[in-house]
């Protein structure tokens, strides 16, 4: 039995008892399981990140446009 290393999907490798493309089947590479959990509480403090971020954004934007017409109406009034 023999496995080939796919470029385009490195994660994935073609285990086959043949030769022939047809007697291969995909197999995914099971990861180490530290990795896995690290990988797992990376991505829940990016979607943790994200979401405070969108919920900061609209103040942000408000807070933003009252100071250009607090600036604005000084240098009309000054």
């Amino acid at each position: 039995m023999w496995r080939a290393r796919c470029v385009s999907h490195p994660g994935l490798t073609k285990r086959g008892a043949g030769r022939h493309p047809r007697d291969m089947v995909w197999t995914v590479q099971r990861l180490d399981p530290d990795r896995s959990r690290r990988r797992l509480q990376l991505l829940a403090e990016l979607a943790s990140a994200k979401s405070v971020r969108d919920r900061e954004r609209p103040r942000q934007q408000h807070d933003e446009r009252l100071r250009e017409l607090i600036a604005m109406r000084r240098r009309l009034a000054g």
